[in-house]
């Protein structure tokens, strides 16, 4: 069991490094090569570079996953590729995604695109705040007991 985590614009790096360290499992960083860092990983860490074209990630985490393993993205398009394989698809806000909820994240994020596209102004994501971040930890730290429970 592995974790993957969609690494280019993600909030809660820290935390699934350090639980993920903790519980033994190994962490995988993809992230594009325009977000390289030289900064050392601690053990069980990797990081992996890809091109800077918009899916390079998601098409390098779905070759590596696994089912069983867990994915952190904010990307509904890897998120829906994830749960068929049987990944455990964590959003950095704190909700896991589902067959029940994926389909309505994608037609919502489609709606939004086509109204850009018809020159309609959309709103963004509403700021990263602390309490995200709580949210996002317990249900990371209820996934990493989820998958050690199954091992």
């Amino acid at each position: 069991m592995k974790i993957y985590v969609d690494a280019d614009a993600c909030p809660v790096k820290d935390i699934v490094v350090k639980e993920g360290v903790k519980a033994g499992l190994p962490v995988i960083l993809v992230t594009s090569f325009s977000h390289y860092s030289n900064e050392k990983q601690p053990e069980g860490v990797e990081t992996i570079y890809v091109d800077t074209g918009a899916d390079a990630a998601d098409y390098r985490i779905m070759k590596l996953a696994e089912k069983g393993d867990i994915i952190i993205t904010q990307d509904y398009g890897l998120a829906s590729l994830g749960l068929p394989k049987g990944c455990n698809v964590l959003h950095h806000k704190g909700f896991a995604y589902s067959n029940e909820n994926i389909d309505q994240l994608l037609q919502t994020r489609y709606l939004s695109a086509m109204a850009r596209k018809g020159g309609k102004r959309t709103k963004g994501p509403k700021p990263f705040t602390d309490e995200d971040r709580e949210k996002f930890k317990s249900i990371f730290l209820n996934a990493l007991k989820k998958v050690s429970s199954n091992e």
